[in-house]
């Protein structure tokens, strides 16, 4: 199919024709994914990934992608990295494809907005494929935070700070998510409900062994900072979710931002810093069905929206019904909600602006209990959707998350398993 008749036919999908019926339809032309995968998410200078430097986490990941999809390496042509804090990524991802076993025919780019940036990669696979460009992509999400530091916003000019939105991109995340907490009124006791809500799913999840077809183990080289002895360590599970955690307990912790009313966000219900990464395997179905690699999910598309970066934590109430308006989906047909845990106040404001069902939100638990490695998150979530969707017998997820700065981004997937 040529590349002007994928896209006739993605046209009538969008703008809500055909809905439902239209993204569970089976054409050659739909974007699929293959083989999805992530590493474990580690805590940031304490985890497994301590010391690794973010080429260490993108050789395993893409050797993975190689090895266990049996995809035939020279056959992909370009490998899309979503990554924030590297700032030499652009060499890194080169080099990591090279080492992991790809040719030097197989392009790379990289992929940045702020915690949609595994999204946006996947988005970026996603489009080429589309329009002709490439037939399979791989999308990575990646990031090192414990090897890269956020310095925040950088010096920014005099015209840019003497517009009312332009001044607050300087502001840090934590008053953003004050903000909402305080436009909106979402009091610290429903925050740490909710959070107390999804480190129980993640315990759940982990004890009864759901992740376990997400995760590659990657082992690693860890330094013990007190006697310098380095130890090998396999990195295979999600170590940040904290087992026995109840709304009660999260109440007793300190306010992490006492200098910004109300002051509701802790180390409780907030995201966790950590490290990790995930990728995708992408090409068309008719293409799948040629090299006869296994479907897994069908990625329908996914959109961006901004709003005011005061209140940047309220993204996904903006990207969310756009995507649905523009496949004609309704809220009811989905069936899993991952919504990204940026700040407790964020889950609460999504969850319940957006009127979803609050069982069907991040099941497997979110960045509150498992950690928000900021370039991975976007790739993370279709990983976690996808193993989910299967497990549950059920078909359509939404991905969405806040994106620094005031944006949301949001992605549909059908699950094909």
């Amino acid at each position: 199919m040529s590349a002007q008749q994928r896209l006739t036919q993605l046209s009538g999908q969008l703008n809500g024709a055909g809905g439902k019926s239209a993204i569970l339809a089976k054409n050659p032309n739909d974007i699929v994914i293959t083989y999805a995968t992530r590493s474990a998410l580690t805590h940031f200078k304490k985890g497994a990934f301590k010391d690794t430097k973010l080429e260490d986490l993108l050789i395993p990941i893409l050797t993975a992608v190689r090895e266990k999809s049996n995809i035939s390496p020279d056959l992909v042509e370009e490998i899309v990295v979503g990554n924030v804090l590297e700032p030499n990524a652009n060499y890194i991802s080169r080099g990591a494809l090279l080492a992991a076993g790809f040719p030097p025919t197989t392009a790379s780019s990289i992929a940045s907005r702020w915690c949609s940036s595994g999204l946006l990669a996947t988005q970026s696979v996603a489009n080429q494929i589309l329009t002709g460009v490439i037939d399979i992509g791989i999308a990575v999400g990646a990031e090192s935070m414990s090897q890269n530091k956020d310095n925040g916003a950088p010096p920014l000019g005099p015209k840019i700070m003497n517009d009312p939105n332009g001044k607050d991109l300087k502001m840090p995340m934590g008053w953003t998510a004050e903000n909402l907490a305080g436009d909106y009124g979402i009091a610290r006791d429903v925050q740490d409900d909710w959070a107390a809500e999804s480190t129980q799913k993640a315990e759940r999840a982990q004890k009864e062994g759901w992740p376990k077809d997400e995760i590659t183990p990657i082992t690693v080289q860890v330094k013990d900072p007190k006697t310098g002895e380095v130890k090998t360590v396999v990195a295979d599970r999600d170590d940040g979710v904290r087992y026995g955690t109840t709304k009660e307990g999260l109440a007793k912790l300190r306010q992490a931002f006492p200098q910004w009313e109300p002051a509701t966000t802790t180390g409780g219900n907030a995201s966790q810093i950590t490290d990790g990464v995930a990728a995708l395997l992408m090409m068309t179905r008719a293409k799948a069905q040629e090299l006869g690699q296994p479907i897994l999910a069908k990625y329908v598309g996914s959109t961006v929206a901004g709003l005011a970066p005061r209140i940047m934590g309220a993204g996904p109430t903006v990207a969310v019904p756009k995507l649905l308006k523009k496949f004609g989906v309704n809220k009811e047909d989905v069936d899993i909600w991952e919504i990204n845990e940026a700040f407790g106040s964020v889950l609460v404001h999504c969850a319940q602006t957006l009127g979803v069902d609050r069982a069907k939100v991040n099941p497997r638990g979110g960045a509150i209990a498992l950690g928000h490695p900021l370039g991975c998150t976007g790739a993370r979530q279709i990983v976690t959707a996808i193993s989910e969707l299967k497990r549950q017998n059920k078909k359509i997820a939404v991905t969405t998350m806040c994106v620094g700065t005031g944006m949301g981004m949001a992605g549909l997937i059908v699950s094909e398993q």
